[in-house]
């Protein structure tokens, strides 16, 4: 797990959390199955496009260790693999209360959906949106997405950047 653009005090220390969180989820070894973590590096790249108060987390396959930074936050923004009926690179962008049960793709501890059942059991009440690519490759061990879910990244960003900017 790996935090960038944290607010830091005056000695360095990266204590005071940004009002939203953006976390790409997914296991960089199984190709598309790792394309949250690799759409974080790619919204770190155009960083300067969005507002201050967001702070991006690869979030890797850490699950339930991902709690404590999200705590505390106004607003949280998961990117993770999406099973859906559409073509590979399909980006679709909903609020957490529609999670069915039918997890994300994921082989973490615990899916977006048990993650934020957790929260909620804690008290923390943020906003959380999800923003899934449909992958066409999570079997091949492999690191590196597919060309369709490369593809996708740029609506990734604007997908991401319209969650971050609206209330």
């Amino acid at each position: 797990m790996r935090a960038s653009r944290c607010a830091k005090n005056a000695c360095g220390a990266t204590d005071v959390k940004k009002d939203v969180l953006v976390v790409g989820v997914g296991n960089i070894l199984q190709r598309d199955e790792g394309l949250g973590v690799h759409a974080i590096a790619y919204l770190e790249s155009e960083h300067s496009r969005f507002p201050r108060s967001v702070e991006f987390l690869d979030g890797g396959t850490a699950g339930y260790d991902l709690i404590p930074a999200m705590k505390g936050r106004r607003k949280i923004v998961f990117i993770d693999a999406l099973r859906a009926d559409a073509p590979a690179g399909s980006v679709f962008r909903f609020p957490a209360e529609r999670l069915t049960g039918a997890p994300l793709f994921s082989l973490h501890d615990a899916g977006i959906g048990t993650i934020v059942q957790m929260l909620r059991i804690e008290g923390e009440l943020p906003a959380i949106e999800i923003i899934g690519v449909v992958p066409e490759d999570i079997a091949s061990i492999d690191i590196g997405i597919t060309e369709p879910v490369r593809q996708a990244l740029p609506r990734v960003l604007e997908q991401v950047f319209d969650a971050v900017t609206t209330t």
